[in-house]
């Protein structure tokens, strides 16, 4: 069989009371047109679900990565669901993250978030999709970094003579458009020294020593391409597992401590991820806080089975109260740093039009 794609490809069209969640008619819409180009053989298969306020979009298909016609397909979903529902119900921030009227070929740029990656199809094929909510691409920095190359959270990379020589890792800067390759475990002080500042630095994809493609995540930043605050990136990432690479069991324990990311109330604070099954994938208090979601899949000759929904389990109870725990103690910050970002980051909400305000009435201290 030739190779298959895996396209995740997501954006905040609006949702309910907030920023809270998606509702069915934008999930069936969205399927609807999924399946009309299922039928016409356009695609292989697909799979609709939220994370939180964002509509996500799991489509597998032949055509490779960056491809017009599939991201074109996903453009096409976004607008009609915000033209034929989100605005049908005045659904808040419809269209939030169309950062444009018109499609130039690549969905990147245009506001919503990408991960692909282009395979030939193993004997048995397990993927994860993990999906966030209220948080930015640096989120998965520190999981990707544990998962292939921290052997307290993956003891195949001791045990595994396929996963024994490590991983290396594309990192991208943010702010100069570039990127690097960094291979653990040799350079991992080094890959630590960038992927430490998840604001600038993320992690865009990794691959095993001989060249197989592990796992992609996306990197869009809204508020560097549209100056401003727009909302925040929640970022999507697809992993293989299994035979060779780390199994399901090692990526889920990435999550097993709620870790803090940036983004939560306004994209403006710091708060722990929780990683949550699909049916709490709705975000509350203080319009958080930041969750994740995993799915996991098996593709076979192109099509996707499940999903399974990884965090739907009471190991992750504990996890879940720690997030709260930690979520109640970080609010009492209030205003304060360290739990509102640093100015650096405020730059781009619009804390700027406040401190402008207040620039005349400086003088000079005594």
């Amino acid at each position: 069989m030739a190779k298959v794609t895996v396209s995740a490809i997501k954006a905040d069209i609006g949702s309910l009371a907030g920023h809270h969640k998606v509702i069915n008619e934008q999930i069936e819409y969205a399927k609807n047109i999924l399946e009309k180009a299922k039928n016409e053989e356009k695609i292989f298969d697909y799979y609709v679900f939220n994370a939180g306020d964002d509509l996500e979009l799991l489509i597998t298909h032949d055509k490779g990565t960056d491809n017009p016609a599939i991201h074109e397909l996903a453009w096409n979903v976004f607008k009609e669901v915000t033209n034929n529902v989100s605005k049908k119900y005045k659904l808040y921030a419809a269209g939030q993250d169309l950062l444009s009227d018109a499609f130039s070929g690549n969905v990147k740029g245009l506001g919503p978030g990408v991960a692909e990656m282009e395979f030939e199809e193993r004997p048995s094929e397990p993927i994860i999709v993990f999906a966030a909510d209220k948080t930015e691409p640096g989120a998965w920095n520190l999981p990707l970094y544990r998962v292939f190359a921290d052997p307290f959270c993956t003891p195949g990379l001791v045990i595994d003579p396929s996963m024994h020589e490590g991983f290396i890792f594309e990192v991208m800067d943010l702010m100069e458009g570039k990127s690097i390759l960094l291979k653990t475990p040799e350079e991992s002080y080094d890959l630590l020294a960038l992927i430490g500042t998840p604001s600038r630095f993320v992690i865009a994809r990794v691959y095993r020593k001989d060249g197989l493609i592990a796992a992609v995540a996306s990197t869009t930043r809204l508020s560097l391409i549209a100056g401003r605050y727009v909302g925040k990136d929640d970022p999507v990432c697809i992993v293989r597992a299994q035979r060779g690479l780390p199994a399901v069991g090692e990526y889920l324990e990435a999550f097993a401590y709620p870790y803090l990311v940036s983004g939560w109330m306004r994209g403006s604070h710091v708060g722990p991820l929780m990683p949550v099954p699909l049916k709490y994938s709705q975000v509350t208090r203080f319009d958080g806080p930041p969750r994740v979601v995993a799915l996991g899949f098996q593709i076979y000759n192109g099509k996707l089975l499940g999903p399974a929904d990884l965090f739907d389990d009471p190991a992750f109870e504990y996890v879940r109260n720690k997030a709260a725990e930690i979520a109640e103690y970080v609010r009492r910050h209030g205003p304060f740093m360290p739990h509102r970002l640093g100015p650096e980051e405020m730059e781009y909400t619009t804390l700027p039009e406040v401190i402008k305000k207040l620039e005349k009435r400086f003088t000079e201290a005594k």
